[in-house]
């Protein structure tokens, strides 16, 4: 499968992000740091493979299957490769003025220090099944936080990936997208759609968040298995735009769980906000 390897952007002195760019990308501006591999062969992922493959790891809101809407359209399957074969994660659109974001779970793409970044990565927006009815879209750079890419730290377990159009259009434009929401507080009515490992259709919940640590949150939804890290937690939906802000992913704490019952994410604060803006700046 076609790879590529690229070096590791800058390490700014007051924010240190990372930056990984895939086949296509325009490589970033050299300095310090390692390499990282990257791929995109979205052809090479055929509906089979798809269908097995396996839920990375890793939630009373009780869970039910997600109706087909435009709000549940912008979530999908995001599908890498790494040491442990094909496996699959959850990753949602995000508002930006290029249009073509996505953000998730930093360990959907990134073993936070054990090995670098994943391999093969491709997103399915409103995958069901084995069907991709909105097509699979590359990334072309993905931006994590370094103290996840070095140490693997569950408060900065959030990544950012630039998505290459498909067809000549860029995916919000196609999709919609939700923002980006920062500073809101721990306590929030949210809602979480994923893809659980037992299915092959998103699941969705709404609950109550709640403060878990300094720097995470904490919601009881249930069944979020492995394959829902990434999930977007949404807040403020309004049913007419079928939008809302993104104020979380299942990720952080144990990974975003060592239950099926009780799920975390990272407290988005500034950190995040800048980490928005590094990918912003990757747009073309």
């Amino acid at each position: 499968m076609p790879s590529t390897t690229g070096p590791v952007a800058p390490l700014a002195a007051a924010f240190l992000l990372v930056l990984l760019p895939l086949a296509g990308c325009v490589q970033a501006h050299s300095g310090e740091g390692g390499r990282t591999d990257g791929s995109s062969a979205p052809n090479s992922w055929s509906s089979s493979r798809l269908v097995h493959a396996k839920a990375l790891v890793h939630h009373p809101g009780t869970s039910r299957t997600a109706r087909s809407t435009p709000a549940s359209s912008r979530v999908g399957a995001l599908f890498a490769h790494d040491t442990s074969g094909d496996h699959f994660c959850t990753a949602s659109v995000v508002a930006s003025p290029g249009k073509s974001l996505l953000i998730t779970a930093a360990h959907c793409v990134h073993g936070g220090g054990r090995g670098g970044y994943n391999r093969d990565i491709v997103f399915a927006p409103a995958y069901r099944n084995g069907r991709t009815p909105d097509g699979i879209w590359q990334p072309s750079s993905i931006v994590v936080d370094p103290r996840w890419a070095t140490a693997g730290d569950p408060d900065h377990d959030v990544a950012f990936i630039v998505l290459k159009p498909l067809n000549g259009k860029r995916i919000a434009e196609v999709l919609g997208a939700n923002r980006l929401g920062t500073d809101k507080g721990f306590a929030n009515m949210v809602r979480i759609t994923g893809y659980p490992a037992n299915g092959d259709e998103p699941i969705t919940c709404s609950n109550r968040s709640t403060q878990q640590s300094a720097h995470q949150m904490r919601i009881v939804c249930t069944g979020y298995s492995g394959g829902t890290s990434g999930s977007p937690w949404l807040t403020g939906f309004d049913p007419v735009t079928q939008s809302g802000s993104v104020i979380g992913v299942i990720g952080g704490y144990q990974h975003g769980g060592s239950t099926d019952d009780v799920s975390y994410s990272p407290y988005f604060d500034a950190s995040v906000r800048k980490l928005y803006g590094q990918a912003v700046a990757r747009e073309k």
